[in-house]
């Protein structure tokens, strides 16, 4: 059976579009690259905040419209339950401002197709000491966790929406002692070797999407350690990037 970019012939299918191929039973349909994220309920996602409006942030999550955050969707700093109040309507700038990155879920879908997300876990919040990566949505498989630590000492958020978020490695119990550093702006003391390290795996991340490689922790991990003998400027040169892409894919087929 042929889905969305297929079709049969001669009792042969052929694509029409170029994409990941997914096979759902007998049906087969493509996922095009350059194609928006959608979204489903429960997938992770790295948005930006655009907009603080009435009781709600509006967030770019690389959709085709904005996802909203509604201020009764997020913890209260220090993990208290309760009703939000007018007062923390007057404050939700404190919370999340304009320009800043989130780290949410997928909640639901309102009626016009726009996702609903929340941040009601500890391990969701804003995002600090790090750096952003785009990438193709349909590079990045939905999996049980999208956030690791990678034996570099550094964290990635892998966003289904195609956002990647590359930080230094902070401690999850600092992080539970102290709640309020999911709401904190300021940015944690970050050692040239830790810049480097966090550089280096973002241009990793980068030749994986230009070459058109799944994006997942191991991948990526993989792409690092082969990227060792080079200089982090020189990842992302022709020749260099396609050498790693080659070996990153003959290390992920010797794996499978």
């Amino acid at each position: 059976m042929c889905g969305h970019g297929a079709f049969g012939e001669n009792d042969t299918i052929y694509l029409s579009v170029a994409g990941a191929v997914e096979r759902i039973s007998k049906l087969v349909s493509v996922r095009s690259l350059k194609q928006r994220y959608g979204g489903e309920i429960g997938d992770i996602v790295v948005g930006r905040i655009t907009e603080v409006g009435s009781k709600r942030w509006r967030v770019d999550v690389n959709s085709r419209q904005d996802g909203v955050l509604l201020l009764s969707s997020i913890n209260l700093p220090g993990g208290i339950q309760r009703r939000k109040l007018e007062s923390d309507e007057l404050q939700m700038r404190t919370f999340f401002a304009e320009g800043d990155l989130v780290f949410a879920e997928v909640q639901s879908f309102f009626a016009d197709g726009g996702l609903s997300l929340h941040t009601r876990s500890i391990q969701y919040g804003k995002l600090r000491n790090g750096q952003l990566v785009t990438v193709f949505p349909q590079l990045v498989p939905r999996s049980r966790s999208h956030f690791h630590t990678l034996p570099c000492g550094v964290d990635i958020v892998v966003g289904v929406n195609g956002y990647i978020w590359v930080s230094k490695h902070v401690p999850a119990a600092k992080v539970e002692a102290n709640a309020e550093l999911i709401y904190s702006d300021k940015n944690e003391h970050i050692s040239d070797s830790e810049r480097e390290t966090i550089a280096r795996i973002a241009n990793c991340i980068h030749l994986l999407n230009c070459l058109y490689v799944k994006i997942t922790d191991t991948s990526i991990i993989f792409a690092y350690e082969a990227s060792l003998p080079h200089a982090v400027k020189d990842l992302l040169t022709k020749d260099v990037a396609t050498d790693l892409a080659h070996a990153v894919k003959a290390r992920l087929q010797q794996q499978s």
